[in-house]
């Protein structure tokens, strides 16, 4: 049997400063727009559905 691939971390290392790039801290900068639109998307499919069943 073969043996498995040691495990590498991926390249998430930012070059000029060579700390670690956060994911959540990378998109945490668009959440002021995306959480509104995503919550009306969201009410506008709840009384859709509240209409069409009634």
């Amino acid at each position: 049997m073969s043996q498995p691939a040691a495990h590498t971390p991926a390249n998430h290392v930012n070059p000029e400063t060579g700390q670690e790039i956060d994911a959540v801290e990378s998109i945490a900068h668009v959440a002021p727009l995306v959480l509104p639109l995503v919550g009306g998307v969201l009410m506008f499919l709840l009384a859709f559905i509240a209409v069409y069943m009634a």
